[in-house]
């Protein structure tokens, strides 16, 4: 019997590992392919050590020293190899770092570096002991056999992850020239782990960008096919990316097939280091406004993928793809649920800064592109008026507006505020579902006559951010169907008194006949200064929601009715003076009249008459009449 064979030494694992290993399994991981990115983030880590050794050391990569990692399928037998030529492992650091859970060889490595100069040695990436265990939820049989460099001797270690483990001797024919083999003897529900379309896919997805070539032989004795390189995009220097590079990158990370309409990256120094590369896309997803949606952002660590679930930006910002890569993320025990701490909160304020930042650069350099943006993603950025404080203003001056001043293209509120008329101390806006029911409504009349801006506003968000935006630049916003419309003191355009004559008698009669007549169905009629054509408008009382936010809290069920609105009865309009002449005498006739004007006013809202019947017989009433002369 030779010396290898006689040296099989059997150990119990130091940790409770059967227990530990099914919270692993069942808790901390909640999809399994993470077992790959874990056993090459341990393969990159093995090659990052090799080469940090070799500084002083360099006959430790004797003929082979460019670093690999290949994983081998075997769907005949089951089983996954994941091999690298990296450092390695002596028998020691086989029980040392795979004998005991939560006893991470890379934790110790690093250690050392830290000591003897600081943070800025290897690019390590595992930083605990529990990533090889993930191993075991798709394998009943690990076995790894490791060459340490500089060494002539090598070891197996052999588990089914259930209490114990065995480590000997193997002949070096038997073992990697350097580095260490791992072969997982797949279960029967992970045998597709053989498939090189899955594999492929999640090296790409999870492990596409750490600093070791990839590569993946589809049967053994079958040549090695490289599907990683072991170059991050992010982490080049801009000037050596091309457009096209950032491109074929975004459309991989993305998951999209136009161009990028916007390209951020950067790299964060200073007390908290990260590389983002975030992109805007050229077309809007299809998804963007599903209630369920998160966020594309991916988070790395070291190159290595860590999740697409953190909340790298705010969610008026989910429509942007991308990636943030660190080195100094506190991670939990899997490093798969991220905890918030004040780093993840200080990458999440700079990249939102840095997308806003570019964004407004682009409305300044490119105005073509950014107006596309805007169409494709204003609604959702104007999300975050209504959501994020502290940026409020910065994005009130990003934001653009469809106008009665200008139909074509939308505008900016500073375009907006230096277009105001003397006099004028407001911001005017006009909520809607439709431009073309807006630029219809009869509340613009008198503004129009003034050659007054309106904001014609017709996303839903917009009826919810004007209520929690107090002002920009000291103008306040106001809603044209909401109160009185304060017009009084602005000039015509055609040169006419600002002041509107004083109604007539007969008028101002009628206006206190129709407030009598309608009762309870409305707080209030009043002798109207913003019509200028329409006989009657309905606007909201000036306390409370405006007419549309009304009419989404009711359709929403946030409130059980609306307020009731006031009437407004235009003094100058013809049929109004041709009413107000009636004689009281003709009661059943002004009632009616004065009821089809409230219709007529719910119509030109966009409402329906609310008693279609009794709508029905008060014109035929008036018809009867007109007809009889």
């Amino acid at each position: 019997m030779s010396e290898v064979e006689m040296s099989v030494e059997k150990h119990v694992f130091e940790a409770d590992v059967a227990k530990l290993l099914h919270l692993m399994v069942h808790s901390v991981y909640s999809d399994k392919n993470v077992f790959l990115r874990e056993l090459i983030s341990n393969a990159a880590d093995a090659c990052e050590k090799l080469r940090y050794e070799a500084i002083v050391a360099p006959e430790l990569l004797g003929s082979d020293p460019a670093p690999r990692i290949t994983l081998t399928l075997d769907e005949e037998n089951a089983r996954l190899i994941v091999e690298d030529n990296g450092i390695g492992m002596s028998r020691d650091e086989l029980v040392e770092s795979l004998g005991t859970i939560a006893r991470s060889g890379t934790r110790a490595f690093m250690e050392r570096i830290e000591a003897a100069q600081g943070k800025d040695g290897a690019q390590l990436i595992g930083q605990f002991g529990v990533g090889f265990y993930s191993a075991f939820m798709v394998a009943d049989n690990v076995d790894v056999v490791s060459r340490r460099a500089g060494t002539d001797k090598a070891w197996h270690w052999a588990s089914d992850g259930k209490g114990s483990y065995t480590v000997s001797a193997v002949e070096l024919a038997d073992a990697p020239a350097r580095g260490t083999r791992i072969t997982l003897h797949l279960m029967d529900d992970a045998k597709n782990y053989t498939s090189r379309w899955t594999v492929e896919r999640i090296v790409k997805d999870q492990s596409g960008h750490v600093p070791v070539p990839i590569s993946i032989v589809e049967k053994p004795g079958a040549e090695p096919a490289q599907v990683a390189d072991g170059t991050a995009l992010w982490t080049k220097q801009k000037s050596d990316i091309s457009k096209e590079d950032y491109a074929d990158f975004y459309r991989g990370v993305a998951g999209q097939y136009d161009e990028p309409a916007l390209t951020v990256h950067f790299r964060a120094e200073g007390r908290h280091e990260y590389t983002a590369l975030a992109f805007v896309p050229g077309s809007k997803p299809f998804d963007l406004f599903d209630p369920d949606r998160k966020g594309r952002m991916k988070l790395y660590v070291k190159r290595v993928f860590i999740t697409d679930e953190a909340e790298l930006l705010p969610r008026y910002l989910r429509f942007v793809r991308g990636l943030v890569d660190t080195a100094d993320l506190p991670l939990n025990v899997s490093r798969e649920m991220i905890q918030e701490s004040p780093l993840l909160a200080s990458i999440r304020k700079g990249l939102t800064n840095r997308v806003l930042t570019s964004i407004e650069k682009l409305a300044e350099s490119d105005p073509d592109t950014f107006a596309k943006l805007w169409d494709n993603f204003g609604s959702v950025i104007k999300e975050g008026i209504y959501e994020d404080f502290e940026r409020r203003n910065q994005l009130l001056a990003l934001s653009r507006f469809r106008t009665t001043a200008a139909d074509d293209k939308p505008r900016a509120l500073n375009d907006y505020v230096k277009a105001m008329k003397d006099g004028q101390t407001a911001i005017y806006y006009l909520t809607g579902d439709n431009l073309a029911q807006l630029q219809a409504s009869p509340q613009l009349e008198g503004f129009r006559a003034r050659g007054m801006e309106v904001l014609l506003l017709t996303d839903p968000v917009d009826s919810f951010w004007v209520t929690t935006a107090p002002d920009f630049e000291g103008k306040p916003f106001k809603s044209i169907t909401q109160g009185t419309a304060d017009l009084a003191g602005i000039a015509k355009e055609d040169g006419a008194s600002a002041t509107e004559p004083e109604a007539a008698a007969s008028v101002t009669e009628f206006v206190s006949f129709a407030r009598t007549t309608l009762g309870e169905a409305v707080s209030d009629v009043r002798a109207s200064d913003r019509l200028t054509e329409s006989a009657v408008c309905l606007v909201a009382p000036e306390h409370g929601p405006d007419r549309q936010l009304q009419k989404m809290l009711q359709g929403a069920g946030r409130i059980d009715s609306a307020a009731k609105p006031v009437l407004e009865i235009n003094p100058g309009h013809q049929l109004i003076a041709a009413l107000a002449a009636c004689p009281a005498e003709d009661k059943t006739f002004r009632e009616d009249a004065v009821k089809l004007l409230l219709d007529q006013a719910r119509v030109l809202d966009g409402d329906k008459p609310e008693d279609p019947r009794a709508f029905a017989e008060r014109l035929s009433r008036v018809f009867d009449r007109a007809l009889k002369g």
